[in-house]
């Protein structure tokens, strides 16, 4: 793999990327000094502790509240909890997931079937799905399953950083592509073209998208999905992914795949594509909310105000 360049910025930019790339390199060594499962605990210990003292506690609670208005004072701080330690275990079996992708034991896939079935001339497919636990799984499972597949991702800000994510995936077999602007999307239907799969995450404010409801509240997503499947016949494939218990062990679940009616009219058929995406995802949450990634602000500035 090329080197990585370090964009033109200031020198307090550089020192900043180089200072937080130190940090992911000694946070990776030490994880791989420790059975999976402690790495795994010590994280949800970690940001159950200190997630609470961090501005992102706002959000994840308001979010919560947009999500389940009924719920109780005791409800909200157990989600919160919950979501917490969800979040930190995450984050702590970045740097060892391909110790633990690689062991049988730990990861167990849901009608894996219909992934042979695509993978043996079935698809192509618009894969989709949601931040649920440790989501990284879900793109391993579908490497692993032998799908031709354009796996997308967006790019950290800290290109130093980004370079070490691209290499830590690229130890359990995962290949990323990270579109940006039209070029990116011509790049993904080039993909399609070519009978390869694509797949996206569908679940964060994109500004500019199609509004659905989303826990009541419209909220801005991106039509990339529903457009690529309409524009090729290609279905919906969502997949999600359940933590068995406490430590590193994880169901993958391929569910069934969603048609979209192509009525010509195409902007009308976008966006029920995509009020199918959102209330999949929506079913998904309410089923284990304490596995979505609660801190990102996902609704528009005005239900945040409105909320408040």
């Amino acid at each position: 793999m090329a080197e990585t360049r370090e964009p033109t910025s200031s020198f307090g930019q550089r020192l900043a990327w180089r200072l937080e790339a130190l940090a992911f390199d000694a946070l990776s060594s030490v994880a791989r000094l420790f059975p999976v499962d402690a790495v795994s605990d010590f994280g949800a210990w970690l940001f159950r502790t200190l997630g609470p003292l961090t501005s992102a506690r706002r959000v994840a609670e308001r979010n919560l509240r947009i999500a389940f208005p009924q719920a109780s004072d005791a409800e909200i701080a157990a989600l919160m909890r919950a979501q917490w330690e969800e979040l930190g275990r995450w984050l702590l079996e970045f740097p060892i997931l391909d110790g633990i992708v690689a062991d049988p034991s730990r990861l167990t896939i849901e009608n894996g079937e219909r992934l042979a079935e695509i993978a043996n001339g079935g698809g192509p497919a618009v894969f989709i799905s949601g931040h649920f636990s440790n989501f990284e799984v879900m793109a391993a499972a579908i490497v692993r399953a032998g799908v031709p597949c354009q796996i997308t991702y967006r790019a950290m800000n800290n290109p130093l950083v980004d370079e070490r994510v691209r290499k830590n995936r690229f130890r359990y077999g995962v290949r990323l592509f990270a579109p940006k602007g039209l070029e990116g999307a011509r790049e993904l239907m080039r993909a399609l073209s070519r009978g390869e799969s694509v797949a996206l995450m569908n679940d964060q404010k994109f500004n500019g998208g199609v509004a659905a409801p989303l826990f009541g509240e419209m909220a801005h997503t991106a039509p990339g999905p529903s457009t690529f499947a309409l524009r090729f016949g290609a279905p919906l494939q969502p997949m999600s992914v359940e933590r068995l218990g406490p430590g590193a062990r994880f169901k993958v679940i391929v569910h069934e795949p969603i048609h979209l009616a192509d009525t010509g009219d195409r902007e009308a058929d976008i966006e029920a594509g995509v009020r199918r995406i959102n209330a999949f995802i929506e079913a998904r949450i309410r089923a284990r909310p304490h596995d979505w990634f609660w801190v990102h602000r996902r609704w528009p500035n005005e239900v945040y105000k409105r909320r408040a």
